[in-house]
C-alpha cells in the first residue's frame, strides 16, 4: 500500500521522483525503489515524507484512508468555506 500511496501523492503535486528525492534529500533511486515496493523508508523517512504531503502515517501505510487539512491560522469563516466547498465536490462525486 506505501508504494502506492507515495506514487499517487508524488503524481498528484506534479512532480517527479528526482524532484520529490530533492524535497526529502534522498536519490531518485530511493524513491523508485520505495514506489516499486523493493525497500520501506525508516520510520525518520516516513515521518518525513507524511510531513511533505501534509498526511499521516497511518494514511501512507494503508491503515486508514482518512487524508486530513490543517486549517490552523484560518478563521472560522474561512473554514466554513472551506467544508462547503468540500462538500460540493463530495455531492459531485455521489451523482
Amino acid at each position: 500500500m506505501f508504494d502506492e500511496r507515495i506514487k499517487e501523492l508524488r503524481s498528484n503535486l506534479g512532480i517527479n521522483q528526482v524532484e520529490f528525492g530533492k524535497l526529502i534529500s534522498v536519490s531518485k533511486q530511493c524513491v523508485s525503489n520505495w514506489e516499486n515496493g523493493n525497500v520501506q523508508p525508516s520510520i525518520d523517512m516516513l515521518i518525513k515524507i507524511a510531513q511533505t504531503f501534509s498526511v499521516s502515517a497511518d494514511y501512507l501505510l494503508g491503515l486508514n484512508n482518512i487524508i486530513t487539512l490543517d486549517v490552523s491560522g484560518l478563521t472560522t469563516n474561512q473554514i466554513l468555506h472551506i467544508r462547503n466547498i468540500i462538500d460540493d465536490f463530495k455531492e459531485i462525486t455521489n451523482k
